[in-house]
């Protein structure tokens, strides 16, 4: 096998024409690492906003960097690991924040960084469900213990994380509101929304009130606003940044709580995934496919919040 592959390089920080394709050294599997012939990988806001020094590179240090945490491919090899053999179709979420290198046609990971490809799933919407899947899963099962009956709020419903935390919580049991322009509301009903928030009609807290759950993935001075659509003692998830002074003194006049929170790498939380899809409670909408060697204009689609569900990249044909 050759000792480099194609990958998409950010050879700095700037606008989307800083991703280059180029020639990298292929990476070699450690024991309990697999080596994973990339079919697909997933394109995240977090990328976007990386490459263009909006958040700090943190573990990624200085470019030059591949970027792309999201993956689906074929398991190729993985000395001393017992899950998977070679052959094997799998999804993953890996090395997440640190470097994953999903942008490339090889990548090694730890062996529970991934879980076997649902049959229902093709490669391409396998590529779009770990990241997103995962903070959907991990905020409304884990952090908030959502339970039949509950009221949930999603921003950003029609969105990579917003429309399958709207399935995983109506599968759940819970009520839930999504916001989106009117123009997606007939997607979110198809998602599970019970109650579609056009955001552009007015103010959120003046349509929406006496929520358990909120799960917030704008940030901002939208979170401020947020605050006031739960019930006393609801809680507010925030996926993108970190609470800060102002926000923790509005939720604890308002009688709320508030929570950061950070998706991690969980094989478990994808087999639960991968079971929904499979039960055909959980559907991947993808807004488009690139070649992996137009990721730049991925970058470009995505930065333009038009829009619905997640962009992938195809690696291999």
């Amino acid at each position: 096998m050759a000792e480099t592959m194609k990958a998409i390089q950010t050879v700095a920080v700037g606008a989307p024409e800083v991703l280059r394709l180029r020639d990298v050294p292929r990476p070699v599997p450690v024991p309990t690492e697999v080596l994973v012939q990339v079919h697909a990988a997933g394109v995240n806001p977090v990328d976007w906003k990386i490459r263009g020094g909006v958040f700090p590179t943190g573990a990624l240090g200085a470019p030059p960097f591949v970027q792309g945490w999201d993956v689906a491919g074929v398991v190729e090899s993985g000395p001393r690991v017992t899950r998977f053999r070679p052959g094997d179709e799998v999804f993953g979420l890996i090395w997440f924040p640190r470097p994953g290198g999903g942008y490339g046609e090889y990548v090694t990971a730890p062996a529970r960084h991934f879980a076997r490809k649902p049959a229902a799933l093709s490669f391409t919407e396998a590529a779009a469900l770990p990241l997103a899947g995962l903070t959907a899963w991990q905020t409304l099962v884990e952090v908030a213990g959502l339970t039949a009956g509950q009221r949930v709020l999603i921003t950003a419903a029609a969105g990579g994380v917003g429309h399958l935390a709207a399935q995983i919580a109506h599968d759940l049991g819970a009520v839930v509101t999504g916001t989106a322009t009117a123009a997606k509301h007939d997607f979110l009903r198809s998602v599970g929304v019970h109650h579609p928030v056009d955001y552009t009609a007015g103010p959120i807290h003046q349509q929406v009130r006496d929520q358990d759950l909120v799960l917030d993935v704008l940030g901002g001075d939208h979170s401020l606003e947020l605050l006031r659509t739960l019930r006393p003692g609801g809680l507010l998830i925030l996926t993108i940044g970190q609470v800060g002074p102002e926000l923790a003194t509005r939720a604890a006049a308002l009688g709320v709580r508030v929570s950061p929170f950070l998706v991690e790498p969980d094989h478990r939380g994808l087999e639960a995934l991968a079971d929904l899809a499979e039960r055909g409670r959980l559907r991947v909408r993808i807004a488009e496919v690139f070649p992996l060697a137009e990721a730049a204009k991925a970058h470009e689609l995505g930065e333009s919040d038009r829009t619905t569900g997640k962009i992938v990249l195809a690696v291999r044909s």
